[in-house]
């Protein structure tokens, strides 16, 4: 059984639903990341760990019934089995190494609940980047995503062989699903059982084959898909696209994950929910106030400088920061630096020193 446990990790409960986990994720990816400063890049590895497993209903089923995201060990880890003996250096007649949990499967009939199940192959995950502007991160963005997989065949649909051929009963298994075999092993002699690989488990086969993929179902091809980025993601974070990676022949597919690469701003940073800039602003604005129009990421926008500002203030544009539900935003906060001269005239000067009998 693993040692982690991957609600903790996310800081959520174990009944908690997939949107509690996603936020929860993003919470603690925002927190951690790398490139930020103070980042933990393991806090961070081990949240994606966890939200990698929990955010996959099977991954998470797995892990509920056994304790890890891979339930292949034997007897369910230390303590139960074989007292917690490692047998991972186990090697036959010299240096090769063998699977110990495959024979004990295959010697005791395939392991929990008597009869041999075999488990429907799954394509592999497909991991991409793709790199956004500062402003598609904040609104999100629809892209083309181009790839080149494993995919269903079109022209058999998947069956392996040519449309109406007929289905007749696998030569090789005999309808069974299974063949035997003979092996030897340490514990010498035996008989073991696996999944037909001509008809892959179902004792059926199309009697001609499809002329395209030649029975195995899949064929690797390019093709496009439209992927919707969501508002206010963060530079590293991963969006899983499920069902949309590798096909396995005769099983299901794999997952898509895209991690999103996000240009920093000039200007403009994120924090939170809300846009941060600085906003230049003469001694004499601040003295006296007055308009400025700044650029946004909704374009050029009038701000209003009360007079009497002072250095470090904070003006705030209500809702022109990052979308959150889809209904409000966030905020735009304008910090003001105020621009001391270097050089002043003597006409300047003068005013200056006028001011200054006034006690300013």
């Amino acid at each position: 059984m693993s040692s982690k446990n991957y609600y903790e990790t996310l800081g959520v409960q174990k009944n908690a639903s997939q949107d509690e986990i996603k936020k929860a994720f993003r919470k603690l990816a925002h927190e951690h990341h790398p490139d930020k400063t103070g980042g933990d890049d393991k806090k961070f590895k081990e949240a994606s760990e966890a939200y990698s497993v929990l955010s996959d209903e099977k991954k998470r089923q797995q892990y509920d019934t056994f304790g890890s995201a891979d339930a292949s060990g034997f007897g369910g880890g230390q303590g139960g089995g074989f007292g917690g003996f490692d047998f991972s250096g186990f090697s036959q007649g010299g240096n090769q190494e063998f699977d110990l949990g495959d024979i004990f499967g295959e010697f005791f009939g395939g392991g929990r609940g008597g009869g041999r199940r075999e488990r429907t192959p799954r394509g592999s995950d497909i991991s991409i980047d793709i790199e956004l502007t500062f402003k598609e991160s904040i609104f999100g963005v629809e892209k083309d995503i181009h790839l080149n997989t494993m995919s269903q065949c079109e022209h058999c649909k998947g069956t392996g062989g040519e449309p109406k051929s007929e289905i007749v009963t696998c030569g090789k298994c005999h309808g069974d699903g299974t063949i035997r075999e003979t092996k030897n092993s340490i514990f010498g002699a035996f008989a073991t059982q696996k999944t037909c690989p001509d008809c892959n488990g179902l004792g059926k086969i199309p009697k001609e084959k499809c002329k395209v993929c030649h029975g195995h179902t899949v064929v690797r091809k390019e093709h496009s898909l439209k992927v919707k980025i969501p508002s206010g993601i963060e530079n590293g974070e991963m969006v899983r696209l499920s069902g949309a990676g590798e096909t396995a022949p005769h099983g299901t597919t794999g997952d898509l994950y895209i991690r999103a690469h996000v240009k920093p701003h000039k200007e403009i940073q994120k924090e939170g929910s809300n846009l941060v800039m600085k906003l230049p602003v003469r001694l004499t604005e601040a003295l006296l106030g007055g308009e400025r129009l700044i650029e946004t990421l909704d374009g050029s926008l009038t701000l209003k400088i009360p007079a009497g500002v002072h250095f470090g203030e904070i003006l705030r544009l209500k809702e022109r920061g990052v979308p959150t539900d889809g209904r409000r935003r966030g905020d735009l906060l304008v910090h003001i630096e105020i621009e001391l001269p270097k050089k002043i005239s003597k006409s300047a000067a003068k005013l200056i020193e006028e001011l200054k009998k006034e006690g300013m």
